[in-house]
Parts: structure tokens; C-alpha cells; sequence
């Protein structure tokens, strides 16, 4: 049967938003960009570990994208698609900063504080402030191989078949690797705080939104 006959729901959404984003309909940019913000950062977040420069990947993936949007063909989900262009200026980040090893490191950028305002989670408390620190200190502790794993399938909650696919390998390394970053992570929470709500990367309120201006901003279709 053709594949055209078995488009999913969400499928025909992406390839209607893709449409009207191709005929510079606004709205439907900035939907696509709120819709796929949380992921994208986490994601980004997730391989260079430092805030500022996981916003400036996925402003800078956002714009990669909508230039060459009519590549989008919907083999794949549009969170996929762009997930994939954000990997890739994330790990080009990495090599850069890896290739000039030889300058010394900020020491104040050894441990990164993942964004936090209470106004835009008036609910959470200090302690479940302080326990979430925990976990972010433990995932940024993780080899590459292992966060960037741990990131996509235990935080942003992508099905071990997604982050395959979203990384290019098979479901089996992705369960192994898996497998290894929970166990580091566990290794250095159990003795502290015991098991988690895993609720951490936020990516909303105030910063969603300068990001989403931004990025409207640069396509000329702020106002």
C-alpha cells in the first residue's frame, strides 16, 4: 500500500504545518518552534551541557531548518527531523571546542546551573529545587556516549525506537547505553536522595518565549 494511504494523524499535522511555513504563514512557525522547544533545548542541553549555548544551537537549528524546509518530506516525524539538525550543530559545537583543548577552561564553567525561576514554577519548592540540582549534576557527570541517551530517553521520554532513530544506531546500543547511564546515574544519587521524579531540563515560560521571538525575529516574521 502506498505510504501516502497510511499517513498517521500526526504525520498529516506536520506535513500541513510544513505547507504553511513554506507560504511564510507566521503562526505556523511559531507553533512548530513552541511545539519543539522543550525537546530541541533538553536535547542540545544534553550534549554541550551549558545553557546559553544550548539556546544559541537550537536559535541556530531553528533557522538551519526553515531554510531548507522544503527537504522535509516526512519520512520521519518533524520533531525527528529537527531533532537530527539540532544533534548535529550541537556535536559540530563539541568538536570546535574540543579542537581548542589547548586554551584553558573557565573554571566557573565546571558545574552549570540549569535554569530556574520561580515564577514560572511557582509550585516547586526549595528541597524539589535542590533534589532536581542533583539529578542535572549526575546527568552532566555522564560520558557523551551515555547522557546524550539518558537526555533523549529517560528525560525528554523519546521510546527507545525514536532515539535510535534520532541517533542513528540500533534499538539493542541504544538499550545497552541506556542501561550504563542509569546505572552511573543511580551510582551517584542513591546514597543521596534515593529514587527521583526525573523532572528536570525545563525549558518554558520567559525563555521559551525570547527564543521563539528570536528565532521569528531573524526569519522577518516578528511584529
Amino acid at each position: 500500500m502506498p505510504a501516502a494511504l497510511t499517513a498517521t494523524p500526526a504525520a498529516s499535522r506536520d506535513m500541513q504545518l510544513v505547507g504553511r511555513a513554506l507560504a511564510r504563514d507566521g503562526d505556523a512557525f511559531r507553533t512548530i518552534i513552541k511545539t519543539h522547544n522543550q525537546r530541541l533545548y533538553r536535547i542540545a542541553r544534553g550534549v554541550v551541557r551549558n545553557d546559553s549555548e544550548a539556546e544559541d544551537i537550537v536559535q541556530e537549528a531553528y533557522v538551519s531548518a526553515f531554510a531548507h524546509l522544503e527537504a522535509f518530506r516526512g519520512d520521519a516525524s518533524l520533531a525527528t527531523w529537527l531533532s537530527r539538525i539540532v544533534i548535529n550543530e550541537a556535536l559540530g559545537r563539541l568538536r570546535k571546542r574540543r579542537r581548542m583543548v589547548a586554551m584553558p577552561e573557565n573554571p566557573q564553567a565546571e558545574i552549570i546551573r540549569f535554569p530556574f525561576n520561580p515564577s514560572d514554577d511557582p509550585e516547586r519548592t526549595m528541597a524539589q529545587r535542590q533534589i532536581l540540582e542533583l539529578v542535572e549534576r549526575a546527568t552532566d557527570s555522564l560520558p557523551d556516549v551515555y547522557r546524550i541517551v539518558f537526555v533523549a530517553r529517560v528525560i525528554e521520554g523519546l521510546s527507545i525506537e525514536e532515539t535510535a532513530e534520532l541517533l542513528g544506531v540500533r534499538p539493542e546500543t541504544i538499550k545497552t547505553r541506556l542501561h550504563r547511564a542509569r546505572a552511573l546515574v543511580r551510582k551517584a544519587l542513591d546514597d543521596q536522595i534515593g529514587p527521583v521524579l526525573l523532572d528536570a531540563f525545563p525549558f518554558a515560560g520567559r525563555r521559551c518565549e525570547r527564543l521563539t521571538n528570536a528565532v521569528m525575529q531573524r526569519l522577518g516574521l516578528s511584529g
